[in-house]
């Protein structure tokens, strides 16, 4: 299916439409309610990630596994940080 400018542009409007929906209904009546959507969405993201890296890093060899997972958190974290610190001394 080719999208063109017209169905692409449709989209956006209706996610647009669907942002200010759920912000006017659901943020500012019922933030709690916000707020176990976006931990739930969290939560189920970041076991999907687990998941992934359970069958991709290592599976026969559960400490290496754990250790490259450290390892590449620590330097995610640092590019990062490192990152936002060079933006923040501009």
């Amino acid at each position: 299916m080719k999208l063109t400018k017209f169905t692409a542009r449709r989209k956006s409007s209706f996610l647009n439409s669907c942002r200010m929906v759920y912000a006017h209904a659901v943020e500012k009546r019922y933030p709690v309610v916000s707020s176990v959507i976006v931990g739930t969405a969290v939560v189920l993201f970041w076991r999907g990630i687990w998941g992934i890296f359970d069958v991709l890093l290592f599976p026969e060899n559960e400490v290496m596994s754990y250790v490259l997972s450290m390892a590449l958190g620590i330097v995610i974290l640092i590019v990062h940080d490192g990152t936002s610190r060079i933006e923040e001394l501009e």
